[in-house]
C-alpha cells in the first residue's frame, strides 16, 4: 500500500514507491551518469597525460587521487547542502565546479595543475552519487534498497558509457580538447535535467523528512560510533577496489595489449558493476545491508586473487567482468546501512562522511598501487596489497554482522 510522504498547500501528497517516485529516480539515475565523467576521465588519460607532461606513474596517479579526495571531501558538504537547502541546490552547486574543473583542466600547462584541478572536478561530481543515493531512499520504503543501488549505479553506468568515448576523443582531438568538450556538455546537459528533476520535486526550498520512513534497524550502537566503524570499514574495501579500477589501462599498457585493451576492460568492469549494484539493491531489500555487504567483500577478495594467477587477454577481460559484477554493491550498501538504522534528517550527511571514508579509500589505494609499481617494476605486490585491505573489511563487516546475529539489531516489517 502506497504511503503519503507530504503535502505542500493543495498539492497532492508525494507518496512512497509511486510511479513520480519512480520518475524522479530515473531523473537521478541520468544526472549522475552523466556527472561521474569526473571519476573515470582520468583512467583513461593517465599514461597520455605523464607522457606530455614527463611524470613518474605515482604522480600521475596523484590525479586520481586529488579527484577521489575532492569527491569525499566535496560528498559531505553537498550532503549538508542537500539536508539543508535540498537536492537541487547541491547537484547546481556540482554542475559549476564540474565545467569550471574540466576547462581548466584542459588548459593546464603542469601536471601539479591538472592534478588541482581534479580536486575540483571531484568535489563537482560528489553532488551526483552520495546526496542522490540519499535522497532516493526517502522516496521508497517497499524498494529502498533497489531504489538506492540505482542511484549509485548512474557511476557505473557513467563507468561503462564514458571511457571509450574519453579515449576515442584523446585520440582524435587530444586529451586537452577532450576535456573542454566533456566540460561543455556536462553543464548543459545536467543543467536541463536538474531542471526536469526540480519540476517534478516542486519545490527548490528544503523539505522536511519528519514524515520519511523511520530507521529499520537498531544495533545498539551510538551513531557516532557507527559511523566511524563503517568509515574504517569503507576505507579498507575501497583501497582494495581501486587497485583494478584505478590501473587495469596502465597494467593493460604494461603487458603489451594497449591502453585501448585497458580501456574496454575498465567499461566491461563498470557494466557489470551496474548489474551487481542493482542486484544487491534487490539482495538488501530481503536480507538487509549488512548481509549484502559481507556477501560483496568475500566476493571482490576472490576476483582479487584471480589477478593474481591469470594475466592474458581473454582471461583478464573475464576477470574484469567478474570484478565489476563482485563488487559493485559494495559502495552503496553502505549507504543502505545508514538508511536502515539512522535518522533521515541526518542520512545524507551521514552517507557523505561515508562516501568521503570510501573515496579516501580509492584515493589511498589508487596512489598507493602506482608507489609499488614504481618500486617493484609491476603490480604482484599491489593486488597482494589489496587482498590484505579487503580482508581487514571481511573481519569488520562479519564483526557487525555477528552482532546483528545475536539480537542487537531489530528489523521492522515493511
Amino acid at each position: 500500500m502506497e504511503t503519503p510522504y507530504s503535502t505542500t498547500g493543495t498539492r497532492p501528497a508525494f507518496v512512497l514507491d509511486s510511479r513520480q517516485a519512480w520518475i524522479r529516480l530515473a531523473l537521478a539515475l541520468a544526472i549522475g551518469s552523466i556527472g561521474s565523467v569526473g571519476m573515470w576521465s582520468v583512467v583513461v588519460v593517465l599514461p597520455v597525460v605523464q607522457a606530455e607532461f614527463g611524470a613518474s606513474r605515482g604522480a600521475a596517479s596523484l590525479a586520481f587521487t586529488m579527484a577521489m579526495l575532492g569527491f569525499g571531501l566535496g560528498g559531505v558538504v553537498t550532503g549538508k547542502l542537500t539536508d539543508r537547502f535540498g537536492i537541487v541546490a547541491a547537484i547546481g552547486s556540482g554542475v559549476l565546479l564540474i565545467g569550471l574543473g574540466y576547462a581548466a583542466a584542459g588548459l593546464s600547462t603542469a601536471q601539479w595543475q591538472f592534478n588541482l584541478m581534479h580536486l575540483v572536478i571531484g568535489a563537482g561530481a560528489s553532488a551526483t552519487f552520495g546526496p542522490l543515493m540519499a535522497e532516493a531512499s526517502h522516496w521508497f520504503e517497499r524498494y529502498r534498497g533497489l531504489a538506492v543501488t540505482i542511484s549509485a549505479s548512474g557511476n557505473y553506468l557513467g563507468g561503462a558509457l564514458w571511457p571509450p568515448l574519453v579515449n576515442w576523443g584523446t585520440q582524435t582531438y587530444g586529451w586537452r580538447a577532450t576535456h573542454l568538450a566533456i566540460g561543455a556538455f556536462c553543464v548543459v546537459a545536467m543543467t536541463l535535467t536538474l531542471l526536469l528533476l526540480r519540476a517534478r520535486m516542486r519545490a527548490a526550498a528544503p523539505h522536511s523528512h519528519a514524515a520519511a520512513p523511520a530507521p529499520r534497524i537498531d544495533l545498539q550502537l551510538p551513531t557516532n560510533t557507527l559511523t566511524v566503524i563503517l568509515c574504517v570499514a569503507s576505507i579498507a574495501c575501497c583501497v582494495a577496489m581501486a587497485m583494478p579500477q584505478v590501473h587495469i589501462v596502465a597494467y593493460c599498457g604494461d603487458l603489451g595489449y594497449g591502453v585501448a585493451r585497458g580501456a574496454e576492460m575498465l567499461s566491461l568492469m563498470l557494466a557489470f558493476g551496474i548489474l551487481s549494484r542493482i542486484g544487491s539493491g534487490y539482495l538488501a531489500d530481503r536480507i538487509g545491508g549488512i548481509p549484502t555487504l559481507l556477501i560483496g567483500a568475500v566476493a571482490q577478495g576472490t576476483a582479487l586473487l584471480f589477478y593474481l594467477f591469470f594475466d592474458s587477454l581473454p582471461s583478464l577481460y573475464l576477470i574484469s567482468a567478474m570484478f565489476g559484477l563482485f563488487q559493485g554493491g559494495i559502495v552503496p550498501a553502505y549507504a543502505i546501512i545508514v538508511r536502515e538504522a539512522m535518522p533521515a534528517s541526518e542520512a545524507a550527511t551521514r552517507v557523505g562522511l561515508v562516501i568521503l571514508a570510501s573515496v579516501i579509500g580509492m584515493s589511498l589505494g589508487g596512489w598507493i598501487s602506482g608507489v609499488i609499481f614504481d618500486a617493484t617494476g609491476s603490480y604482484a605486490a599491489a593486488f597482494l596489497n589489496g587482498l590484505a585491505w579487503n580482508a581487514v573489511n571481511i573481519t569488520i563487516v562479519t564483526a557487525l554482522w555477528l552482532r546483528s546475529r545475536r539480537g542487537g539489531a531489530r528489523v521492522a516489517v515493511a
